[in-house]
């Protein structure tokens, strides 16, 4: 049987709490240089925020707006070799304010893809199925190059030089006819217009018109699936509590998991292994990907050697026939190729 020869997934995607000073400060511990940045306050309400190697420092876009890209001088003011550097912007660093930051490796700056009927920017890592895509609109249906070399299971998509535009997500198990806005709650709608009614390939993601509006510039987070690190399924609910809830096989200790209920309405939820700390398997420690709010808390699902299960009977996670996306990232893979099993906490 053949494994990931990703033994060690952290060297690839980590999570990594801080309190912010309100000055300046280095966040370190991530492992390695990060080109995709995602960070969220904890304990206050503001917006969250990613920064990408290819946009800049300092070039922030925030998923749960319809906003352009922004600039913040004291926002992300570099990528360092065991993490990144903060100024004193507020939402990603007020004084004694917690913090969580997601974090992905990718290729540093970027550069010029031509696999598309557009040219992009590709920022690929192919060992881990990552990459950040950029492009610039014909305003007709295309083919963007993404680098991975492998089929793109899901990816999150904006507009970046205006305001009003969503954020879309494309997922394989909805397929290219369905798409969501990670900026909203609303179910899975069908359309032409995101994805022109076309899934990823291993070189390319389809522009429908939404994605392709002329002269505009639009950024894109694409990850394809690697075993032992990475998982994009859904599952159906059973409505059922008390630890027996629905079963996700990952095949890996996951690290992160973010759940989307795409048959109805309600919010994106984001776990991860470092914000819980109540022992055991359990992970209780949730913030919405499409709202402002602080951290909340409550009995959720289990984080296993091989999967998460759900504990709760929240419709946002466990409603009965409901059906439901996820993206998972791994803590450990269940059996690595060296052979060394993986246990749950």
């Amino acid at each position: 049987m053949a494994y990931t020869n990703i033994n060690k997934p952290s060297d690839y995607f980590n999570t990594k709490l801080y309190t912010g000073n309100g000055s300046t400060q280095s966040i370190t511990g991530i492992n390695f240089q990060p080109d995709m940045v995602w960070t969220k306050i904890r304990n206050g309400v503001y917006d969250h925020n990613i920064f990408d190697a290819i946009r800049g420092v300092t070039k922030d876009i925030r998923p749960n707006t319809t906003n352009a890209e922004g600039t913040q001088s004291g926002g992300l003011t570099s990528f360092d070799s065991d993490g990144y550097s903060l100024g004193s912007w507020v939402p990603v660093n007020e004084s004694s304010s917690t913090y969580v930051s997601w974090n992905w490796l990718a290729n540093g700056a970027g550069s010029s893809n031509t696999d598309g009927s557009i040219t992009s920017t590709v920022s690929a890592n192919t060992t881990s199925g990552f990459s950040i895509v950029q492009w610039t609109g014909t305003g007709s249906n295309a083919t963007v190059g993404h680098g991975i070399g492998k089929e793109v299971k899901f990816f999150i998509t904006k507009r970046t030089d205006a305001s009003g535009d969503n954020w879309y997500a494309y997922h394989s198990s909805l397929g290219g006819t369905k798409y969501l806005h990670p900026n909203k709650t609303e179910a899975a709608g069908t359309a032409i217009s995101p994805f022109n009614n076309t899934n990823p390939t291993s070189t390319t993601i389809s522009a429908g018109t939404d994605l392709s509006v002329s002269g505009a510039t639009h950024i894109a987070y694409c990850f394809s699936e690697v075993k032992g690190f990475s998982k994009f399924g859904s599952y159906v609910g059973n409505g059922n509590g008390n630890g027996d809830g629905t079963f996700v096989y990952t095949g890996f200790k996951p690290a992160f998991v973010m759940v989307k209920l795409s048959s109805g309405v309600d919010n994106w939820f984001i776990l991860d292994n470092k914000r819980s700390t109540s022992g055991g398997n359990v992970v209780d420690d949730y913030l919405y990907a499409n709202l402002t709010n602080a951290e909340g808390g409550s009995n959720i699902l289990d984080f296993t050697s091989n999967g998460f299960k759900i504990r709760t009977t929240d419709t946002g996670y466990n409603g009965s026939g409901s059906t439901y996306i996820y993206m998972a990232f791994a803590e450990n893979p269940l059996v690595s190729s060296t052979g060394v099993p993986c246990t749950a906490r």
